[in-house]
């Protein structure tokens, strides 16, 4: 028997993703986005920021959420 239908364990997966979001929008999240391996080149008309270490904690952390998700 399971505990949790598929369509709860979406809505908290939702609820939980939106949470993280709003954090980090609302900027309660400062250090992605600001670690070191993070690339920021500023010229003087553009400004690419290309955020590698970021992205990779986060894939981390979504692979290791999914994986227990799973189980």
């Amino acid at each position: 028997m399971e505990v949790f239908s598929p369509l709860g364990k979406l809505l908290v997966l939702m609820g939980v993703l939106l949470v993280v979001l709003g954090l980090f929008l609302w900027g309660k999240l400062p250090f992605l986005g600001r670690l070191p391996g993070d690339i920021k080149i500023e010229r003087d008309n553009f400004v690419i920021y290309i955020p590698i270490t970021s992205m990779l904690i986060l894939s981390a952390i979504l692979s290791l959420v999914f994986t227990l998700w799973r189980r």
